[in-house]
């Protein structure tokens, strides 16, 4: 999961909690024992083994009565531990296209000499689950899986073909990455009208009430670039102004100082048309706001605007410098400097023009090379009322009086895999996480125990309302 860009400065309204009790009904505590399972097998890349976990969740389908022609599993030889799934209840109307549950069951390597508890054992204290995986994408996962489960057994009929793919490799760069295989290798298998992600989701504020949701739509794709000065060198004695450091300094110092221009996607428009609009929202934010969606070039507006970080990312491609190297020696000067810039590139901008531009502000002493793997450009998808209707009617059933905005998320998912190749994919609510984002990349990952029921209800009613 990346950083998730429905997190603004704007306070509106809570909602006391309540909803559905934990592991009360049996189907709840059949669901505890696949999500436990999940959350304690560890799936962190180099040491885990997502193979197993996607193993395990494919006993449970099939014990529910899924044949073997209906799951498969897969891997590739190089990378045997990094497996995944995909498992399909047929529709009953050919006519209707399919649609894919999509879940990543790998998680963030976790320290256990860190954490307060094991991080690869689920522990309930205090009103939450506290494990590495808990909200990131476990919760998700499970919730997808065992819907499937509960569809199986229940006797349910689609009239349209519900897909689940679970897969590895969303949290590591350089790691196999599942969706992208099946993506590129199995795109029948996975081939669908819309694809439903994590990304979306529900926010807390301090005082525990349900603040807000967001339906994920669109997102920006993650690019890294490297910066590379050299030099002759020499003795540290003698120093010249043809420095390396300096050279890779001056790039970067060029590279803060520039600010992408503002865009907007009809997702990002609407998202800051109801910012403007909320009634908490400071005048001078809310005026800004309102004058840069009718001129994106406003100076002025955009200053105000960018002052709130996430609304700043949110309007632009941003770059950031985040790793350094530089020098061989403490009594030498350096034949080399290099840094890694990170990039979010906006949706329909691409790798080729954000590298001309950073050559651009590098200027000719600064090699610059956009780093593998290269991934896609972020595709919008349309904020089609046939998506969001459902979502907005389930969460005034089960979060009455929470707004719910259409967001682009500043960061990545394996969403962008799929709409490369011509699938929807949305964030779906439902799942609330605390304000400081519970821990999620970091330490004691946690999801308050009431938050992954009532999200488990809710998601597995909006499957049930798309599929017919």
């Amino acid at each position: 999961m990346r950083a998730l860009g429905w997190i603004v400065a704007t306070a509106l309204v809570g909602q006391s909690m309540g909803g559905a009790a934990a592991q009360t009904r049996p189907d709840q505590q059949a669901f505890f024992g696949l999500y436990k399972e999940l959350v304690e097998t560890n799936t962190a890349v180099d040491v885990g083994d997502c193979t197993k976990a996607a193993a395990q969740i494919a006993a449970r389908l099939k014990a529910a009565g899924y044949a073997d022609a209906d799951i498969v599993q897969f891997s590739t030889p190089d990378h045997p531990k990094d497996g995944g799934l995909v498992a399909i209840l047929k529709g009953s109307d050919a006519k209707a296209k399919p649609m894919l549950l999509l879940g990543h069951i790998d998680v963030v390597a976790a320290n256990r000499a860190d954490w307060v508890r094991d991080p690869f054992k689920l522990t309930e204290e205090g009103g939450y689950y506290y494990g590495r995986g808990t909200v990131d994408d476990k919760a998700m996962a499970a919730i997808w899986a065992d819907a499937m489960i509960r569809f199986k057994q229940s006797g349910y009929k689609p009239k349209r073909t519900i897909k689940l793919a679970l897969t590895c490799g969303e949290e590591t760069t350089y790691a196999f990455n599942g969706a992208e295989w099946l993506a590129k290798n199995r795109k029948d298998l996975i081939a669908a009208e819309f694809a439903l992600n994590e990304g979306g989701g529900g926010r807390y504020n301090a005082k525990g009430e349900r603040e807000l949701l967001a339906i994920q739509v669109g997102e920006k794709a993650a690019q890294n670039f490297t910066f590379t000065t050299t030099n002759p060198g020499g003795h540290s004695s003698q120093p010249v102004p043809d420095n390396a450091i300096y050279e890779l300094a001056d790039a970067i110092k060029r590279v803060q100082g520039y600010e992408f221009p503002v865009k907007f996607t009809d997702t990002t428009r609407a998202f800051f048309g109801m910012v403007a609009k909320a009634p908490t929202t400071p005048k001078p934010m809310a005026d800004a706001i309102t004058t840069l969606l009718a001129n994106p070039d406003d100076a002025a507006a955009n200053r105000i605007v960018s002052l709130d970080k996430a609304l700043h990312s949110t309007l632009r491609t941003t770059c950031v410098a985040t790793l350094l190297k530089a020098g061989h020696a403490e009594n030498a000067l350096p034949q080399s400097a290099t840094a890694n810039i990170n990039c979010r590139i906006f949706p329909g901008e691409s790798v080729d023009g954000t590298l001309a531009k950073l050559k651009e502000l590098a200027g000719p002493k600064v090699t610059v090379t956009a780093n593998s793997p290269i991934r896609p450009i972020g595709i919008p998808p349309k904020l089609d009322p046939k998506i969001t209707g459902p979502m907005t009617t389930l969460a005034a059933k089960y979060f009455p009086g929470v707004p719910l905005l259409p967001t682009m998320s500043t960061g990545a998912t394996d969403g962008i895999f799929l709409e490369a190749i011509g699938i929807p994919v949305y964030g779906a609510p439902g799942v609330f996480v605390d304000s400081d984002f519970s821990g999620v990349h970091g330490l004691n990952e946690r999801i308050r125990v009431e938050s992954l029921y009532a999200g488990r209800d809710y998601l597995y009613d909006l499957v049930k309302a798309y599929a017919g």
